[in-house]
């Protein structure tokens, strides 16, 4: 009987290590279940995140290069801006497009060009004279190293870089040049490129602090220009009896370079904006090639 009590309490002993072992085995597998669930949740959202990516770089591309081939089909008639709607594989596109010339060129403007639009964005008109010269300085070829040069005053300043001396390659290079205010140069940037290869502006198109800023403009001709600017048209001698004094820095002269803004909204909801900067090409084998390319604007989610 004895044998057969010490039998039993073996037994059950046996039974709790088994039973105990197996509780640990569900327990184990039910967290590598969840472990394994937050894993493909995850994956599906980076798939999801990664296929859209791929959608707007597919569809931007195929905007860049309708809108080039529009211009082009223009030739020498071809529009300083424009915008065009379409859908595309369920997506809607909304592009719009302008010439660079209604920009000013940081490696062509004159100074009272430059200072008069750094003016307008609230430098002191005296203050304004000084950072002009100082982004003619920065592009200006010079003597590294040359006593009393450009590059002598960064020295001066302590700064560990000097000026490009050399055209701006972007014109983010701005942020660079020694004295200018960083909340001045980013209200600057909007209205500058490296792009237009022009030492006016086109101020048919131009964005109204551009044509505010044209040396000999005074607040009276400024109003009146943009109220009579939609009945102008392209007429470049109407233009210039527009803004009177300040004609000079207008220029009528072609650009074959276009800042390009595409909106998407593709058919899951996802919307997106890309801004290119494109040169058109002389030939059919190089239609047009990328300058610039940023998608800036911040990727929104499924509404509801």
């Amino acid at each position: 009987m004895g044998a057969i009590s010490r039998r039993y309490k073996a037994f059950g002993s046996e039974r709790g290590f088994v039973l105990v072992a197996v509780l640990w085995l569900l327990a184990a597998l039910a967290a590598l279940a969840a472990i394994f669930s937050a894993f493909l949740a995850n994956s599906a959202r980076a798939i999801a995140v990664n296929d859209n990516a791929l959608q707007t770089e597919a569809l931007v591309s195929a905007a860049v290069e309708l809108t080039a081939y529009q211009l082009g089909l223009s030739g020498d008639k071809r529009p300083s801006l424009g915008a065009f709607h379409t859908r595309l594989n369920g997506a809607e596109i909304s592009v719009s497009f302008v010439a660079e010339s209604a920009r000013i060129d940081l490696n062509h403007a004159q100074k009272p060009l430059l200072a008069g639009l750094l003016t307008v964005l609230g430098a002191a008109p005296e203050r304004a004279n000084d950072y002009a010269d100082r982004i003619i300085g920065w592009r200006t070829e010079g003597t590294p190293g040359a006593a009393g040069g450009e590059d002598a005053l960064y020295r001066a300043a302590g700064l560990t870089y000097g000026p490009r001396l050399g055209p701006f390659a972007h014109v983010d290079e701005l942020s660079l040049v020694l004295g200018l205010p960083p909340a001045l140069v980013e209200r600057a940037l909007p209205y500058v490129t490296v792009f237009s290869g022009l030492n006016g502006i086109d101020a048919a198109n131009a964005p109204p602090e551009v044509i505010a800023g044209l040396p000999g403009m005074t607040p009276l001709i400024l109003k009146q220009f943009l109220d009579d600017r939609a009945n102008l048209g392209n007429d470049a001698e109407a233009i210039k009896r527009a803004l009177g004094s300040a004609a000079a820095s207008a220029s009528a002269d072609k650009c074959d370079a276009y800042r390009i803004l595409v909106r998407l909204r593709l058919r899951n909801g996802w919307q997106t904006a890309s801004e290119v900067v494109i040169g058109l090409g002389r030939d059919e084998k190089t239609p047009y090639h990328v300058l610039a390319w940023h998608d800036g604007a911040v990727a929104r989610g499924r509404e509801s």
